[in-house]
């Protein structure tokens, strides 16, 4: 059994600089098995591999992509049998880093792997978190594609954007996010939004059959990290279920009390004209042409094809700050 099997992303864009470090680091410890795929296509061989040598510990070093591919891999692929899963440890090299910031993770990703490596030689009992992860399924889709983040709506336009225009323009990554925020605040601006990014198409969201919601949104977040764009407080025995559904009308003046209340206050601590908040364990998405974004990869719901999303059962992971 080896202490971490690692599995790293090359293209990922900060192991463009770290990698070298990386693979001098694993070179110089025995006790690290690393895998490296060009694509998400080889994840499923490498877990294949990852789960012969037994590892304490999966670290995965790559984007929100490669986290999102791998865990679909580690969760779905059944590569351990009736065996343990290990615990996940997600090291921060990606244009976002939301799932590694969530789990205690941020700066150097070579600092983070040594930590990592420390803890796998130790006990692991007081270090290893559980969280939900969401489980997409659409007609697309052969099994649920699992993840942590969805966002939709103009928020998906705007990561869209900033993937595709902003980034390109070797921008630091939070320049590149103010850019693309601003953009989009400017696109709401009736008569001139049009011109910036395309209006988003009218969507119906369903938390467990309950009801729904219905309009075009400015902001469709689901998500089961506990660190949210947002202030939140816990469900009030009201409201149950480890998804976090967030959508807020698409309007500017929504938008700022949607903002105001992130700065100043707790989400669902009142209702808020515009801003929806909602938990559960089941959500549909309903809509023609409304595009989603699951942790990087772009999911559609169209006409009589919804997006449905699940929480899993508990999934063990590595955090590394308190």
């Amino acid at each position: 059994m080896v202490a971490v099997a690692l599995l790293s992303n090359p293209r990922s864009t900060g192991n463009r600089a770290q990698l070298p470090r990386i693979r001098a680091f694993c070179a110089s410890h025995p006790d690290i098995f690393h895998y490296e795929v060009e694509h998400v296509d080889q994840i499923g061989d490498a877990l294949r591999s990852i789960a012969l040598v037994r590892p304490r510990v999966i670290a995965i070093n790559g984007g929100d992509g490669t986290v999102q591919a791998a865990l679909t891999e580690i969760h779905g692929g059944n590569h351990f049998g009736n065996g343990p899963v290990p615990p996940v440890a997600v090291l921060p090299n990606g244009k976002t880093n939301l799932i590694a910031l969530d789990l205690g993770a941020s700066g150097d990703p070579l600092e983070a792997l040594e930590h990592v490596l420390d803890l796998a030689h130790g006990s692991l009992s007081e270090h290893v978190v559980e969280r939900q992860l969401i489980a997409l399924s659409n007609s697309s889709t052969t099994r649920p594609v699992l993840g942590m983040f969805l966002g939709g709506a103009k928020l998906a336009d705007c990561i869209l954007y900033c993937r595709h225009r902003i980034y390109p323009l070797g921008l630091p990554n939070g320049l590149s996010h103010a850019v693309a925020f601003l953009l989009g605040l400017m696109s709401l601006i009736p008569g001139i939004g049009r011109w910036l990014m395309p209006q988003t198409a009218p969507m119906t969201v369903t938390v467990r059959r309950d009801g729904a919601i219905r309009g075009r949104f400015a902001v469709l977040i689901v998500t089961t990290l506990e660190k949210l764009l947002f202030n939140a407080r816990p469900g009030d025995g009201r409201q149950e279920g480890h998804m976090k559904l967030v959508a807020v009308n698409n309007d500017l003046s929504s938008l700022f009390r949607t903002l105001r209340v992130a700065l100043f206050g707790t989400l669902g601590d009142r209702p808020v004209r515009g801003l929806h908040f909602e938990q559960g364990d089941s959500i549909s998405i309903e809509g023609d042409a409304s595009s989603v974004i699951l942790d990087g990869e772009i999911f559609q719901a169209s006409g009589g094809h919804p997006i449905l999303l699940r929480s899993t059962p508990p999934v063990h992971f590595l955090k590394l700050a308190a």
